[in-house]
């Protein structure tokens, strides 16, 4: 399960900036009215998307860290 939820994760990760860089290409390529996505979505939607995968992602891994924080001292003795 934690190799799934790391594997999820990282895809999450990377696909955010893969969509954000795409963003960016897309707006650089309306200036000279040329489009990749052919008017599915604006580079601001394509922005947003990325933001919430990568907003998906940082909760993800904070949720992890408290797993692994609240496993520890329950290990440790008082």
């Amino acid at each position: 399960m934690r190799t799934l939820e790391t594997i999820v994760r990282r895809a999450f990760f990377f696909g955010s900036f893969i969509v954000a860089g795409l963003a960016a290409l897309e707006k650089i390529l309306n200036v000279f009215r040329y489009t990749i996505v052919k008017g599915f979505y604006t580079p601001e939607r394509l922005l947003d998307i990325a933001a919430i995968g990568l907003l998906f992602a940082i909760v993800m891994q904070l949720h992890q860290i408290r797993l692994s924080l609240s496993s520890k001292s329950a290990e440790s003795p008082k």
